[in-house]
């Protein structure tokens, strides 16, 4: 029987990689241990639902904090993903049939949990004909129908298997924010995300736009990798290129020894300074920090990004 809390079960496609050492990581990396109730009572609740989350399955240093406040990020279409990205904690396999009544059980624990605001991420189901795009449209309008006044963030695989179709499926759905991130520099992706293509992933983002084009798109990369700073430069560039609203910059971590190695903890100066570029190239929110995370402080984000738009299209109209 297969044991996901045993790295060579989680990760069977990473048994053969040599180990990479981890370093020690700085003093501003570190995260107190989870002890709130507010921890407890968020995790009683995605117990009694059978729901997964991402915090966990990717072993968010955030999620201590986030949890005592009773936000999770939640996984749906299971626990496997059918690709296997060497900086992804994600179990890597051949995943279980969807499960029709899970939409029904996330938009339950939303309307227990009453969040504000609720993110969705899901593993890759290359394995369906659509990736899982009317799973995701049946979880928001579930979401919509118990919680109608609870905004939907969205963080989704890149459909690089499917039709048009798909995308547009979950576009029509209506989320408030759709998120894909592009993880690392297009120099990187042959190592870091094999299963994926850097240019799809924008192509993807850009679409979104142009489908809806009141819709909020954001997106993220990892530093610490091996990128170099005009390599962080340039995607920046081609978010804009594909009218990107929202990016996020996060310092990688490292898993497991079988996990791509930590080239270097970026100083929280660099993240700054990135932050700046990011702003001053027309981002309408950014959020750049060593801990920084797609779904971390989303709330808060979304509403200044909102806020954002409505200050940029007031001063469009002087």
């Amino acid at each position: 029987m297969r044991d996901l809390n045993i790295p060579e079960s989680r990760h069977p496609e990473k048994a053969h990689r040599a180990d990479n050492a981890q370093p020690k990581k700085p003093d501003w990396i570190r995260v107190k241990a989870p002890t709130s109730k507010g921890y407890q009572d968020t995790h009683r609740i995605m117990r009694e639902h059978g729901l997964v989350t991402v915090c966990e399955e990717a072993g968010c240093p955030n999620a201590g904090e986030c949890w005592s406040q009773g936000h999770a990020t939640m996984m749906i279409m299971g626990e496997i993903c059918t690709r296997g990205c060497t900086f992804c904690n994600v179990a890597t396999g051949r995943p279980d049939t969807l499960d029709a009544f899970e939409p029904g059980r996330v938009a339950d624990a939303v309307q227990k949990l009453g969040l504000n605001h609720v993110v969705i991420t899901s593993v890759d189901r290359d394995d369906l004909d659509d990736g899982g795009a009317e799973h995701f449209a049946m979880t928001i309008r579930a979401i919509r129908k118990r919680s109608p006044d609870t905004t939907i963030e969205i963080l989704t695989p890149d459909f690089l298997k499917c039709p048009p179709s798909a995308l547009e499926t979950v576009v029509a759905a209506k989320p408030d924010v759709f998120n894909h991130n592009l993880e690392t520099v297009p120099g990187l992706y042959q190592e870091v995300r094999p299963g994926a293509r850097y240019f799809h992933s924008l192509r993807l983002l850009q679409r979104v736009k142009e489908l809806d084009p009141t819709m909020f798109t954001k997106s993220g990369i990892m530093v610490g990798l091996g990128e170099e700073r005009p390599q962080v430069l340039q995607v920046m560039d081609d978010m804009r290129s594909a009218d990107v609203d929202f990016l996020t910059i996060g310092q990688y971590l490292q898993p497991t020894p079988k996990h791509h190695a930590v080239a270097r903890f970026i100083h929280p100066d660099e993240f700054a300074a990135y932050e700046k570029s990011a702003y001053g190239k027309g981002f309408l929110m950014v959020s750049a920090t060593p801990l920084t995370r797609s779904s971390y402080h989303a709330g808060d984000d979304f509403a200044r990004l909102r806020e954002n738009r409505l200050k940029k299209l007031g001063e469009a109209a002087v």
